[in-house]
């Protein structure tokens, strides 16, 4: 009989980082938690359960239904959520839940994960005039790729919420493989990355600009030897700041002493599939730092799991009724 709200967060994580010290045994010092997924996302299932626990035991009578989907493989491009998006779910807002320092997004950037293959003709080093590199040929496909993100930057400013961010739609270029000897031109070479895209581009629309990048702009060898691939991509998202799932969520932060900014999200996270796909209003919130997300340090502060589960426990009260 009240509005339905519905929370989204996710359990798996990234490998482990170079030297981080026993990355899935949980540390607690001074009151921080320290592991892979400390921030993100495991403290986000924390705040989830710990509203929850809380809304039960102070005898709240909800109106409306809690719906919580707790999902895998984000970090691979979402099909967790996408198996809970086609179940036809049905909810008056979602919350997604990632570090964002309280701070609620309602904007968040899109992005395309890619691998380009470049081949070559390999050959002895001293035959240098009869091969072609394929490394020099990925390098060489590397610089056209950022000059087209460059171009793409330039052409996404003026957009609410994210032109205060330098760089809010970045390329980044994650892994490099080519080659087994150093003597020897290779004859493969791939290149993986993501460039992220923001609401006046279409993942479809950025996914044909990359392979005319290089098409139009490769020397002759290139644009004849490359393969584009794209593993997963998304739109972005993009909720009016006015709406009331995001200015009651305001109220609820503010009725706690947080701030209650909202901003944009220069990552990307599995919120697409809800306000995108199936037209529930969505916005990403969360207590941790994405600053610590993927990293060596990972961590979150308990007073922020609890200080992120008495805001959902107000907004809880208002929102469902």
């Amino acid at each position: 009989r009240g509005r339905t709200l519905l929370f989204n967060t996710h359990l798996d994580v990234v490998p482990a980082s170079q030297a981080q010290a026993r990355p899935f045994e949980p540390r607690v010092e001074a009151q921080r938690v320290y592991g892979r997924g400390a921030c993100d996302a495991k403290g986000q299932v924390a705040a989830i359960y710990t509203a929850l626990v809380a809304a039960q035991r102070l005898g709240l009578k909800l109106r409306g239904d809690v719906l919580a989907h707790l999902v895998v493989e984000e970090e691979v491009g979402g099909n967790g959520t996408l198996a809970m998006v086609r179940r036809g779910e049905h909810a008056d807002g979602c919350i997604v839940m990632e570090p964002t320092d309280l701070r609620i997004l309602s904007s968040v950037r899109g992005a395309v994960w890619f691998r380009l293959t470049c081949t070559g003709r390999p050959g002895h080093s001293g035959r240098a005039g009869d091969t072609v590199s394929a490394l020099k040929m990925a390098i060489r496909a590397i610089e056209l790729l950022e000059q087209y993100h460059a171009w793409l930057l330039a052409a996404s400013r003026g957009i609410p919420l994210f032109d205060p961010f330098p760089n809010p739609m970045p390329i980044t270029f994650g892994k490099l493989s080519a080659g087994d000897w150093p003597a020897t031109a290779p004859a493969r070479a791939s290149v993986e990355g993501v460039l992220g895209l923001l609401p006046n581009k279409t993942r479809h629309q950025v996914m044909e600009d990359m392979r005319q990048a290089l098409l139009e702009n490769g020397d002759d060898w290139l644009r004849e030897h490359f393969q584009l691939e794209f593993m997963y991509r998304h739109d972005a998202h993009v909720l009016d700041p006015q709406h009331p799932l995001v200015t009651g969520l305001q109220a609820s932060c503010r009725d706690v002493g947080a701030a209650g900014e909202v901003s944009a999200m220069t990552a990307s996270c599995d919120s697409w599939f809800y306000n995108n796909q199936i037209n529930i209003p969505t916005v990403v919130f969360g207590p941790g730092s994405l600053r610590f997300a993927h990293t060596n340090d990972e961590q979150i502060g308990l007073d922020e799991i609890g200080k992120a589960a008495a805001i959902l426990v107000r907004f809880l009260r208002e929102w469902c009724g």
